[in-house]
């Protein structure tokens, strides 16, 4: 079948994503002015990765599930060598938490966490979601996602619209059960949610699989939407425009929603209008997809996977203060960021991906 065209506007608004995740986590949100509220809610960037993961590989992949074309395990085989060596290179990266994740958690648990993270199975376990590398939970739930994405790519291509709607409006729905029992039981008893509260079960809904899956389906059915509407649609370019432009109110009146909503399943259908939109081709679609967004943006995963330990060991060798750059921080470290995610995009990820799948072709 012929390979699907490239959508250079998602690949520039991951860009965006990576790096308002990163400025979620090494910045004051009040530095970017306006769109404050956008990084203070980085977080949702991650639901926006997961969603455009779903998309993604519905549009590259569905086509062959449908005619029986889709070989599972080789599909498997491409996502492994695709996400794993960046991602143990982030582990390697960690070893200066280890002492930390020691002392954090008991004997026991500190070795299921030594255990499972390189298996990307820490994430099923909340307390050691985060353990060596605070974003490395997210791989542990794509993994799930990527093993249950060969039968959801075989669903039947819908023939009308409005029916394959209400499905997505379903899928919703039941993303949102998961924070809505949260603030309705409030297990953890906390009085203010927002993005800096901690307690077990919001451990769980935070950083486990199954709260987040609701949102890879919405984006595996999305691309059966995008297969019915013309590049070149009016209706793409007001989508876009749409879910841009709600999704900033929305982050920007967060203190007067409840965290456990806006975490995850809220911005789904926004989301969805986004890629929607930027999917097609309109000047909307080229703002997003001009080279430079796009270079950066192919190093969006190693951006997000390698940012947290590449800061923490940037600032704990006190790098800067000896070359006297200090007073150019954080923005030296945001370039030091994006140039090392470049790095180890040109030089760890796709070097590597290419010696896996010459020994997995070997051992067949």
């Amino acid at each position: 079948m012929r390979r699907p065209a490239r959508l250079d506007a998602l690949t520039g608004l991951r860009c965006f994503a990576a790096l308002n995740i990163v400025f979620f986590h090494f910045s004051n949100p009040q530095w970017f002015g306006i769109l404050a509220p956008i990084v203070n809610a980085g977080y949702a960037s991650v639901s926006f990765f997961i969603l455009l993961s779903g998309f993604v590989l519905a549009y590259n992949y569905a086509g062959k599930a449908r005619t029986g074309e889709l070989d599972k395990v080789r599909f498997w085989e491409a996502r492994f060598t695709r996400i794993y060596p960046i991602y143990l290179l982030s582990l390697l990266l960690a070893w200066s938490v280890v002492p930390v994740e020691y002392a954090a958690h008991t004997h026991q648990g500190f070795w299921w966490g030594m255990v499972l993270t390189p298996l990307l199975l820490q994430g099923w376990i909340p307390p050691l979601a985060t353990f060596l590398n605070t974003p490395a939970w997210t791989m542990s739930a794509e993994w799930f996602y990527y093993v249950l994405f060969p039968w959801m790519a075989r669903w039947k291509r819908p023939e009308r619209l409005t029916p394959h709607l209400g499905k997505m409006l379903a899928v919703w729905m039941l993303g949102l059960v998961p924070g809505t029992l949260y603030v309705i039981f409030n297990p953890d008893g906390i009085p203010h949610l927002d993005r800096w509260s901690w307690g077990p079960w919001l451990q769980a809904l935070k950083y486990t699989p199954i709260p987040h899956l609701c949102s890879f389906i919405f984006g595996v059915l999305l691309a059966s939407v995008d297969e019915m509407i013309g590049r070149t649609s009016r209706l793409r370019l007001a989508l876009g425009v749409f879910g841009l432009a709600t999704t900033f109110t929305i982050l920007s009146l967060a203190a007067h929603i409840p965290y456990a909503l806006i975490h995850d399943g809220l911005l789904m259908p926004f989301f969805g209008c986004m890629i929607l939109g930027l999917a097609g081709n309109n000047w909307l679609a080229h703002a997003f997809g001009v080279p430079p967004l796009v270079f950066v943006g192919e190093a969006s995963y190693c951006l997000y996977l390698l940012h947290f330990n590449l800061w923490n060991i940037i600032h704990d060798s006190h790098i800067l203060n000896y070359l006297g750059l200090s007073p150019l921080d954080p923005w030296i470290s945001y370039a030091l960021l994006i140039g090392m995610a470049l790095l180890a995009l040109h030089f760890v990820e796709k070097p590597a991906q290419r010696q896996l799948r010459k020994w997995l072709s070997v051992w067949k």
